[in-house]
């Protein structure tokens, strides 16, 4: 085979193709984004410095009004301990994020905490970076 026929590919070319795919990538993880917390409710977390963890079987929300949300599912704080352990029946390692507004008087989060405790849940508080 004759290889001086051969057209070379420029080097213009194929940086124009990588930026392409990259940008077709941010695009993609943008409008993406949104769905990897789905039962995220839209609070004003406070502030702190440090990460919160990905993994959790169970999201818990107490909002500024003090209503609980386990999930995007609205619970009764009398109801909150037994729909905790009827969502994580059978769970291994279970974790509970949870997820208390700016503003929340301290003891609504740490009702939740106690709970938890009671039934050897991991617990992970949920902050907005600082």
């Amino acid at each position: 085979m004759n290889l001086r026929g051969r057209n070379k590919v420029s080097p213009e070319f194929s940086m124009s193709s990588m930026t392409d795919i990259v940008f077709l990538l941010l695009v993609f993880f943008l409008l993406t984004s949104p769905a990897i917390t789905p039962d995220a409710l839209d609070l004003i977390l406070p502030k702190a410095k440090g990460k919160t963890s990905n993994q959790q079987n169970l999201s818990v929300s107490i909002t500024k009004d003090l209503d609980i949300y386990v999930n995007k599912e609205r619970v009764t704080s009398n109801n909150l301990e037994a729909f905790i352990n009827s969502e994580l029946t059978g769970v291994e390692d279970p974790t509970i994020i949870l997820r208390a507004e700016e503003g929340v008087p301290i003891e609504e989060a740490v009702t939740v905490m106690d709970i938890a405790n009671r039934n050897k849940y991991k617990i992970v508080l949920a902050v907005r970076p600082n």
